[in-house]
């Protein structure tokens, strides 16, 4: 009954955290403040969800692409960014779908589901993406769609601009920028945006999480086509008004990702001084680092009630840790336990 490649997958878990620190899903570490959840509350009580969601959405698809100085119409929702990685790979031209390797795993697990060919292409020893490489591969592997994480997830940096827009401007097929840690990065490319590259975003990292929230930045007439991959009523109700609450009051959510951003240069800093860890750039709201024994250091924070994200599945990410930036007690207590290891 069930397909023999999907049996001889291994389902996406998430380790409970209760109790713990948490610091292994690149959230944001501050709860919304009082006043705002009392708007927020008041707003969600006047909920109707004995009917439908608003399936167009206009109204917020508006306040998000005046954000960005486009059109509504080049905004499309969806319940996370993940369901519209799904669209795309749905929608796509026939051919195999590309992406640089370590990156973000729902690239590879979604075409997987959908039976599409995937093309994973090595990056250097560094991390850094090889552009010559990449346009060298999606050709010979006559890919019609490819993924670029800018900054890329688990490794944390941002490749060269000159890289990612020599790819936008040569590669043949539907080019996804996928930036989805844009509010930690120095720059974005939404310049880029045009018939065949489409910029993706989340509201996940910037504290949002919960509303499983994502939205794509595009060409209306390639928004026009996802359209119709789109499930009906795919934002819920409830996300649909607490964003529209929350979007009115987004310098709330600037400032915690400029701390966020303080914090993390803090991390990088403190974590680069210990001789036995390796830390790498970021532009995100993490740091990845490598260390002398990833499992020993894993389980020695787990035992000081702090969460880690321990990466694995690629040899290029053997002993590495990623560490979600937190609030500056959650991460001098992480500093004070790797001191307890490498002091």
């Amino acid at each position: 009954m069930i397909r023999n490649d999907i049996r001889a997958l291994t389902a996406y878990e998430v380790p409970d955290a209760s109790g713990l620190i948490k610091l292994d899903a690149m959230e944001n570490p501050y709860p919304l403040p009082d006043s705002l959840r009392r708007t927020l509350a008041e707003r969600l009580a006047t909920a109707d969800i004995h009917r439908y969601p608003d399936a167009a959405m206009e109204g917020l698809r508006e306040k998000i692409a005046a954000r960005h100085g486009v059109s509504p119409a080049q905004i499309l929702l969806g319940n996370g960014s993940d369901e519209i990685i799904q669209m795309l790979m749905i929608a796509a031209d026939q051919g195999a779908c590309a992406a640089p390797s370590p990156s973000f795993v729902m690239y590879e697990l979604v075409a997987k589901w959908l039976r599409r060919p995937f093309t994973a292409i090595p990056l250097d020893e560094h991390f850094d993406l090889d552009a010559d490489r990449f346009l060298q591969v999606v050709g010979r592997e006559k890919a019609s769609l490819a993924f670029l994480a800018c900054p890329n997830n688990p490794t944390g940096n941002l490749w060269a601009a000159g890289d990612v827009e020599r790819i936008a401007a040569d590669f043949g097929g539907l080019l996804v920028i996928d930036e989805a840690y844009a509010p930690f990065a120095d720059r974005d490319h939404l310049h880029l945006v045009c018939e065949h590259v489409l910029v993706l975003r989340t509201f996940s990292k910037i504290g949002w999480a919960g509303l499983r929230l994502g939205y794509a930045v595009g060409h209306a007439s390639l928004i026009s086509e996802l359209n119709k991959v789109r499930l009906p009523y795919n934002i819920n109700t409830l996300s649909q008004i607490a964003a529209d609450v929350l979007l009115d009051h987004f310098e709330v959510f600037d400032e915690q990702a400029a701390s966020i951003r303080k914090e993390r240069e803090r991390m990088q800093r403190a974590l680069g001084a210990f001789p036995d860890i390796q830390t790498y750039p970021s532009q995100t709201n993490f740091v990845t680092i490598r260390v002398p024994d990833a499992g020993q250091a894993f389980r020695h924070l787990l035992e000081r009630r702090i969460l880690i994200k321990r990466l694995g599945g690629h040899a290029m990410l053997e002993n590495c840790l990623r560490i979600t930036i937190g609030t500056p007690e959650q991460n001098d207590q992480v500093l004070e336990a790797l001191k307890e290891l490498y002091a």
